[in-house]
């Protein structure tokens, strides 16, 4: 067995999310506010938020639809969001009949609507079925927003708004997608009135 010194790990580990969540914090206020503004803008307005993204991103796809549609903090009414990461038989019919690239594209072509929140997660920005369903939201008239780091790769651009972790390594990226992604429950339970400010 290899010599592992697990406290260096474990305090490098917790310095290294710390540092990519400070950084998130100090750059990431004012693309946060758009997102929530045109997410309560979209469910004030009878829309819905549509999730997607692959591997630990279609994890947090579902994750925050079910966050919405279910319960963040407190019981309050049920608020629409579909994560299009979730069906199988969607998924795979799509990406055995037009290829996965199309996997989002499809769904968004039959379930998107004008004035709907299309939220892409890519930890590097240039996962090709992402940037394809984004431009399928955005010529159908949905806003096409996105999580993404690095130096956003082609989401830039493309995503309005446009959330890029500075980061390069994709397991803070993904933590701090997360954080992010449950803020915006929370903001919007608020904003929304549907929950009272914490004490």
């Amino acid at each position: 067995m290899t010599s592992f010194d697990l406290d260096s790990f474990y305090n490098g580990e917790f310095a290294a999310h710390l540092d990519a969540a400070a950084a998130a914090r100090d750059t990431l206020k004012a693309p946060f506010a758009s997102l929530l503004d045109a997410c309560a803008a979209c469910l004030e307005d009878g829309g819905k938020l549509l999730f997607f993204g692959n591997g630990g991103s279609a994890s947090d796809a579902q994750h925050l639809a079910a966050e919405l549609t279910i319960r963040y903090g407190e019981t309050r009414r049920a608020l629409p969001a579909i994560s299009l990461a979730s069906d199988t038989s969607a998924l795979t019919a799509a990406a055995n009949d037009f290829g996965f690239e199309q996997v989002f594209a499809r769904q968004i072509e039959a379930l998107g609507r004008p004035g709907d929140v299309a939220l892409g997660l890519s930890t590097s920005g240039r996962s090709r079925n992402v940037i394809l369903g984004l431009e399928a939201a955005r010529a159908q008239g949905l806003t096409a927003a996105a999580m993404t780091g690095g130096d956003g790769g082609i989401l830039k651009g493309l995503a309005e708004p446009l959330l890029i972790v500075p980061s390069t390594a994709t397991p803070r990226i993904q933590e701090v997608h997360i954080l992010l992604g449950q803020m915006l429950c929370a903001g919007l339970e608020r904003r929304l009135g549907l929950v009272g400010e914490p004490p």
